[in-house]
């Protein structure tokens, strides 16, 4: 099925995670209850690739009656901050979601200390001396058996009075661990002996100093969805493998039929971008963008400084759907959804980014004048809005050129244009600065073409957007080129950083709009007419950010695959 732009926010029934939901809904082991979650590591900021995550919980779970709970995985002190949690959550509403109230691994510490002593009792588990780096050595390789801890034979005795010293805080960090006995020779390299407990001696933001152990990602995940009675654990491809161990640990502290069952689908994948954490984190800790939420970055406040509407991010994912193989999405797809949903709602308005002065000679001396336009063409309930024009303007210094080539039909010496909403003008004259360049143009305009037609039906082949330099406000813009110049960063085997742009935003102070740009919104997003979309900066009150152009890139993309 070819991606195109769509306002479904559901794609139920096309996809195989929904087909398997029908079935247990009908004759599966958890009586029709449906319970989804999504569990974020408190250690950093939500990105786009999270929101599919988030938009097929959430929405599945909406979908057959259930409920998707948001749970915190945090497992690790050392990264992890309540200021993390504060942001997911938020990020998560903006999307659309009700969080409710959120759930955390620690507060199953206990829970999850007392099933790893019953393992140790039964046999299953087993306190190791070796450092982190022997044990990574000793796992073996896929083609190659691992090798057996010389403290796998240990007593029962001896693994819980370690494991006990281990919790009270008694040893070093990294002197031992508690891991799982299963298989050293298995085919899944997730099954050989895996770390269950770790040694931190670091405080936990919400446990404080009482732990001195710590899960690891595999023992804490999987418990923690039985304790919670998850019915789907829906993760992405990477934890494929992972899936035996998550059933073992289930099988052997005696869940029965109806624990949780884990289910692999693509993660999100985009051109022009990455989302990896670590190299989100490069981009911000080396500079080369503004923080986490910097208008570039793929993160989900970024894309919210940047003007993406929740909505169309929603849409984008419930579109792609939900495949088993990893594939890569164009980011052209992505902002033909915000530009489908902006075309729609966003309110137009006239700026200048780079003005040029145009003095209407013929204007009569202190004429006061209002133009009427339009507010949103697709949108008839939007209405109109004055706007003020006078003898002397402001238009974009690219729509003048003194000596034109062909099939440039904007304004050039002798040349008639209409403004839009306004009138015909003809450029007569041009003055020139010292250095030979164009800093006015003298032009009159025609005061029978009001609104823009002539009553003697001639026509002109160029519509410029203008505003009135007696009432124009000041504002700033930063336009955007890709982050990554390359389609696929990394993909060669070099760094991704290596294709990184050092020109993907340029800054132009001294733009010039119609008053009621400032009636705009923090966040919302308008149309400067001809120029794109631009959203209102959070923080900064004169400064846009250009959100998406009005070219249509993805409908390019589409012509040139179905061309070939």
């Amino acid at each position: 099925m070819t991606d195109t732009p769509s306002g479904s926010t559901s794609n139920s029934g096309t996809d195989f995670i929904r087909d398997m939901i029908r079935r247990d809904s009908s004759d599966g082991p958890h009586g029709g209850r449906v319970q989804t979650r999504f569990p974020p590591e408190p250690n950093g900021f939500l990105h786009i690739g999270h929101a599919k995550s988030i938009v097929l919980n959430f929405g599945v779970a909406a979908e057959f009656g259930g409920v998707c709970r948001l749970r915190f995985d945090d497992t690790n002190p050392e990264t992890e901050d309540a200021t993390f949690v504060e942001a997911i959550q938020a990020d998560i509403r903006w999307l659309g979601y009700d969080t409710g109230e959120p759930l955390f691994s620690s507060d199953y510490f206990d829970q999850l200390h007392r099933w790893a002593v019953q393992l140790v009792e039964a046999g299953y588990a087993y306190v190791d001396d070796q450092d982190a780096e022997t044990i990574s050595e000793n796992r073996g390789r896929f083609t190659t058996p691992g090798v057996d801890s010389p403290w796998r034979g240990r007593s029962i005795e001896e693994n819980l009075d370690l494991f006990a010293q281990m919790k009270a805080g008694e040893f070093e960090e990294g002197s031992r661990v508690l891991r799982a006995k299963i298989d050293m020779n298995h085919e899944n390299m997730q099954m050989r002996d895996p770390v269950m407990y770790r040694i931190r001696h670091a405080h936990h933001f919400r446990t404080g100093d009482a732990w001195h152990i710590y899960p690891t990602y595999d023992w804490a995940h999987g418990q923690s969805d039985a304790i919670e009675g998850t019915t789907h654990s829906l993760c992405t491809l990477e934890f494929d493998s992972h899936r035996p161990l998550y059933d073992w640990y289930h099988q052997q502290i005696g869940l029965g039929a109806d624990r949780p069952r884990q289910t692999e689908f693509a993660r999100l994948n985009l051109t022009h971008t990455v989302l990896s954490k670590r190299k989100l984190l490069q981009l911000v800790e080396e500079g080369h963008v503004d923080g986490w939420d910097d208008a570039r970055m793929p993160t989900l406040r970024g894309l919210k400084r940047r003007g993406y509407p929740a909505e169309s991010v929603r849409d984008f994912c419930s579109q792609i759907g939900i495949a088993k193989v990893n594939g890569v999405h164009e980011i052209e797809l992505l902002e033909s959804f915000v530009r489908t949903h902006h075309n729609r709602s966003a309110l137009r308005r006239m700026a200048v980014l780079d003005p040029i002065e145009v003095v209407i000679t013929n204007w009569p001396e202190g004429q006061a004048d209002t133009r009427e336009a339009i507010n949103n063409p697709e949108d008839d309930s939007a209405g109109t809005r004055e706007v003020p024009f006078s003898g002397r303007l402001f238009i974009e210094r690219d729509d003048f050129m003194m000596d034109p080539p062909k099939k440039f039909y904007r304004l050039s010496p002798g040349r008639e244009v209409r403004l839009r909403a306004g009138y015909f003008i003809t450029c007569n004259d041009v003055e020139l600065d010292a250095e030979g360049e164009v800093v006015r143009l003298l032009c009159t305009y025609d005061p029978a073409t009001v609104g823009g037609q002539a009553p003697d039906g001639r026509k002109v082949k160029a519509t410029l957007h203008w505003v009135s330099a007696e009432h124009a406000v000041d504002i700033d813009v930063a336009l955007y080129e890709r982050l990554f110049t390359d389609a696929h960063p990394g993909s060669d085997g070099r760094d991704p950083m290596a294709s990184l742009n050092p020109n993907s935003r340029e800054l132009r102070v001294g733009g010039k709009a119609e008053p009621a740009v400032l009636d705009t919104a923090p966040g919302e997003v308008v149309q400067f007419e001809r120029l794109g979309y631009f959203a209102r900066d959070l923080d900064a009150p004169v400064l846009f950010h250009r959100t998406v152009g009005l070219r249509d890139e993805w409908a390019n993309i589409q012509k040139r695959q179905n061309k070939g």
